[in-house]
């Protein structure tokens, strides 16, 4: 069935949405590592208080793409969810007054807070999709000219908090964080109504089917290695960016290079992503991060090159979520959208992240931080073979 045109209103709430909810994330990824070491922690515990996002990730998504595959409400189920993620925020307006910093305090609020933040991008892709697909199945020209707000909401954010925290201190990033999920309630609240259900009375379908599809399950094994990898990149790059001496404003800058390549593609990634298929992209994708990594490693030093790596964002980041998106939407269509958004945030973000947080850390205690890029480019490269493995295999269905 083809899903039902979207006003231009309605992707513009949509678009109002992304550039809120990367405007969050790239308040968080970039000085979240930042000021846990301005609080005293050590490196073990900022990698584990970061993987925090990544546990919850492991076990919200799911239940809530659940409620939404059985209820249709996913609008009402965001602004649920931004309003608790906002209200928990307050918690770590305490944390600079405390004498000693607990890891066990900001750990739960932190825990609290993502919980329902983890929640909310599931939902979102999975409603913007239904807006821009078609029985041809994702626009991802239209996909894109909705997503790319959203790079610009975190470009926005890590520029400007880069030169406010490098003028004014990391003592004003628990109140920035609390104003930013305020920012995201509002956008929540303007989110079009639900449309009445389409699907009938009939049963929700079961995911099993499709999850017996071996294209299917070599698509999930890639997208576990490429998130995997950038796991290095999320907790440990700016941290590697400060141990080698630069400064917070160049921080900021190197984001936000990686951003903007980022919002070019999806600007103009229509034209592109139908030369090959979205398998292929998936491979060459992993192919790219393995060299993006390995340039960091090897030269964190030169300017020049991590300019030269963090543009290729382009293709490690953008190309390949989107690939993974339409992907999705391919695999898991209608009344099973929720759930596979929900499995794919599990699968590539959640489980992926604890590991490479507490792992990253305790790898940079031992070895440094290019020891964790040099293990990023690794698994960047396992991750292009599974996706070689879903293309062949997508290949024997087609002619089975």
């Amino acid at each position: 069935m083809a899903e039902a045109a979207a006003a231009p209103r309605e992707l513009w709430r949509f678009a109002a949405l992304s550039a809120t909810y990367f405007a969050f994330v790239g308040y968080f990824n970039p000085y979240l590592p930042l000021w846990l070491k301005e609080l005293g922690f050590g490196t073990f515990a900022i990698g584990a208080l970061v993987a925090v996002q990544s546990i919850t990730r492991v076990v919200a998504p799911y239940g809530w793409g659940w409620i939404c595959d059985h209820t249709g409400q996913r609008a009402r189920l965001l602004r649920l969810s931004s309003a608790l993620a906002c209200l928990f925020a307050l918690g770590l307006l305490l944390t600079p007054y405390r004498v000693v910093p607990s890891v066990g305090y900001v750990g739960a609020v932190l825990f609290l807070m993502f919980l329902n933040t983890s929640a909310m991008m599931p939902m979102a892709e999975a409603a913007m999709a239904q807006h821009v697909s078609s029985d041809r199945g994702l626009d991802v020209a239209r996909y894109g000219r909705i997503r790319v707000w959203g790079s610009i909401g975190f470009i926005v954010t890590v520029v400007v908090f880069g030169f406010w925290f490098e003028a004014q201190g990391l003592r004003w990033f628990a109140p920035g964080a609390a104003l930013i999920l305020l920012a995201l309630v509002i956008a929540c609240a303007r989110l079009p109504a639900e449309r009445p259900a389409v699907y009938g009375r009939e049963a929700v379908p079961s995911l099993r089917p499709v999850l017996a599809r071996p294209e299917v399950r070599w698509f999930f094994v890639s997208a576990f290695f490429m998130i995997l990898g950038h796991i290095s990149l999320y907790a440990f790059f700016s941290l590697h960016l400060d141990a080698l001496g630069y400064s917070k404003r160049v921080v900021g800058a190197l984001w936000a290079v990686s951003v903007m390549a980022e919002i070019a593609w999806f600007l103009w990634q229509g034209r592109w992503l139908g030369h090959w298929p979205l398998t292929t992209w998936l491979a060459l994708t992993g192919v790219v991060a393995a060299l993006r990594f390995g340039a960091t490693a090897a030269f964190g030093a030169s300017l020049s090159v991590l300019v030269v790596a963090q543009a290729t964002h382009a293709v490690t980041f953008a190309a390949h979520h989107t690939v993974c998106i339409a992907l999705i939407n391919q695999h898991f269509p209608g009344r099973l959208r929720g759930r596979g958004q929900a499995l794919y945030t599990v699968i590539g973000y959640g489980i992926p992240g604890v590991l490479g947080g507490v792992a990253g850390g305790a790898l940079s205690d031992a070895a440094g931080f290019a020891a964790v890029f040099w293990a990023a480019g690794a698994v960047a490269l396992l991750a292009a073979l599974a996706a070689w493995r879903a293309a062949s295999t997508t290949v024997l269905h087609d002619q089975a």
